[in-house]
């Protein structure tokens, strides 16, 4: 039966679940403004009110040796390159204590997969942020890196977690994704067994009550098909233990990585309204849509509550990923602010856990 528009609204406004055929028609065949006034009507039925939330936050990394060689990363070194660096827990602590003084309540951070550091390196740096900065959550250490730490201490992933919630952290930031599909996989990180271990690592995260953010990285060697599929499988995720906080897309940018010459130029602002909206319609059992002023732009970050989302992300004070590949954006939390208002919302603060601190 062929897909139309008209069936998949009846069926989303229903409460039914669509399909991987009706995600499919989303990517590739509806109209983006029919698709962003039905993501929008679904938003204001999930969300009401007319508030966009962010938080305040910053992302410090704390190494960049790795060994994984993804061909999409600019930021990472191999083991002895001149330019490769590892802080001590003191000197994060001191960036984290700079962060502190404005405002910052949230820290992600993520590095790479450095072999050299033990798992006490990294419970130490949790259980000293607890403790020296107790109004910070440290939302600390990507999927591929407690994987690393597995291999390094050789403890289970059940245990190295357990080991980081002893000692104070109870969210994982969901970086290291991509696109949760092999056939993705194999061509831009063959090193990392992203589908598996990703969603391994967050299904005994969530087991253990931990929550954790799920996002995606597109605009590359992905189709619609394999879209669908990191789409169902972070879905089916969530229906054992509804640990994801929220979701959180945003486009490759190819500047001074490995793949830059098959892919020139990062998606642009259609392919991202599109893949939030398509998101906010298939994950029907996530509560927020995060748009990214970041990493698409300020413009397109504002329309984009109109496709969807209901979250604004952070005001990531400090970035060095995205600033590898040439691609930098910089904000206030006044201007966040200024933002959400212009694009008809009312800002509202939040914490890493979607709860609010305070409406303007």
């Amino acid at each position: 039966m062929t897909t139309t528009f008209e069936g998949v609204r009846d069926k989303v406004l229903a409460g039914e679940r669509v399909d991987r055929n009706d995600g499919l028609f989303l990517l590739a065949g509806a109209s983006l403004l029919d698709l962003g006034q039905l993501a929008a009507e679904v938003r204001r039925k999930r969300h009401p009110e007319p508030i966009v939330t962010f938080v305040i936050d910053t992302n410090p990394n704390y190494t960049n040796v790795c060994d994984v060689d993804c061909t999409f990363c600019a930021f990472y070194r191999s083991p002895g390159h001149d330019e490769a660096y590892t802080h001590s827990v003191e000197e994060m602590l001191e960036r984290i204590g700079r962060s502190a003084e404005k405002g910052v309540t949230t820290v992600l951070m993520q590095g790479g997969v450095n072999s050299e550091l033990p798992l006490d390196y990294y419970l130490e740096l949790v259980r000293a942020v607890r403790e020296r900065y107790p109004q910070i959550t440290p939302h600390f250490w990507s999927a591929v890196e407690i994987e690393g730490m597995a291999a390094v201490s050789g403890l289970s992933l059940q245990e190295v977690l357990r080991a980081l919630k002893d000692a104070g952290q109870t969210t994982l930031p969901g970086g290291g994704a991509e696109i949760l599909s092999e056939r993705v996989r194999k061509k831009i990180s063959h090193k990392k067994n992203v589908t598996v271990s990703w969603l391994d690592v967050h299904r005994e995260a969530h087991a253990l009550g931990f929550r954790s953010t799920a996002t995606m990285m597109y605009g590359h060697v992905e189709t619609p098909e394999d879209i669908v599929e990191h789409f169902e499988v972070i879905r089916s995720l969530q229906d054992e233990h509804g640990g994801f906080t929220a979701f959180v897309p945003w486009s490759f940018k190819p500047g001074n990585t490995p793949l830059v010459k098959k892919i020139p130029r990062h998606a642009g602002p259609n392919q991202y309204l599109r893949m939030l909206a398509a998101s906010r319609i298939y994950l029907d059992n996530f509560d927020h849509i995060q748009a990214s002023w970041f990493s698409e732009g300020k413009k397109t970050g504002q329309v984009a509550l109109h496709w969807g989302a209901d979250d604004f992300g952070g005001t990531l004070f400090e970035e060095n990923v995205h600033a590898a590949t040439g691609f930098v954006n910089k904000t206030s939390t006044d201007e966040i602010k200024t933002l959400i208002r212009e694009a008809g919302f009312r800002p509202a603060q939040r914490t890493t856990l979607y709860e609010i601190l305070e409406v303007f």
